[in-house]
């Protein structure tokens, strides 16, 4: 699914792009998410692709919702369904669920380039270089993404 998730720790070669900010733009910790809200944009919401831990699907049933309205099954992998071309849980210009936002919604707009074995920011983003992206942030990726191959794995 993600592809040689444990090669992921031999190459903490540093993200590719612009890391910190610049004398116009500040920089924010990825955990803080403060570009997204004071530009409100919703990019990475917009044909998304997020996948979820089945932790992400229980923690939004919690909510009320049904996992079949909010989720979607892609070669083995449960994914936030799109609904209109935007995520099912984005309103207006932002998400309704987000303090229970999944965990890749989180760490967004931090990806792993499988091909290069490289942690990216995502070029979807527009707002990516003020991010300030940490070895805590890669270690929760590499975490997420060990999890998410375990729970594809169980589905075979």
């Amino acid at each position: 699914m993600w592809g040689q998730v444990d090669n992921v720790v031999e190459h903490y070669s540093g993200v590719v792009g612009m890391v910190g900010g610049s004398a116009t733009r500040p920089t924010w910790a990825l955990s803080d998410e403060s570009p997204c809200l004071h530009h409100r944009c919703v990019a990475c919401c917009l044909e998304t692709e997020m996948p979820l831990t089945e932790d992400d699907v229980k923690r939004i049933e919690k909510l009320g919702f049904k996992r079949i309205d909010f989720t979607v099954e892609v070669n083995r992998e449960t994914r936030l369904k799109n609904r209109n071309k935007t995520c099912f849980f984005l309103e207006g210009n932002g998400c309704k669920i987000y303090e229970d936002r999944p965990e890749g919604c989180r760490i967004y707009p931090l990806i792993y380039n499988g091909d290069t074995y490289k942690f990216i920011y995502d070029p979807v983003c527009p707002h990516s270089d003020e991010f300030k992206v940490t070895r805590i942030d890669k270690d929760r990726l590499t975490r997420l993404m060990k999890k998410l191959d375990r729970e594809s794995a169980k589905r075979t």
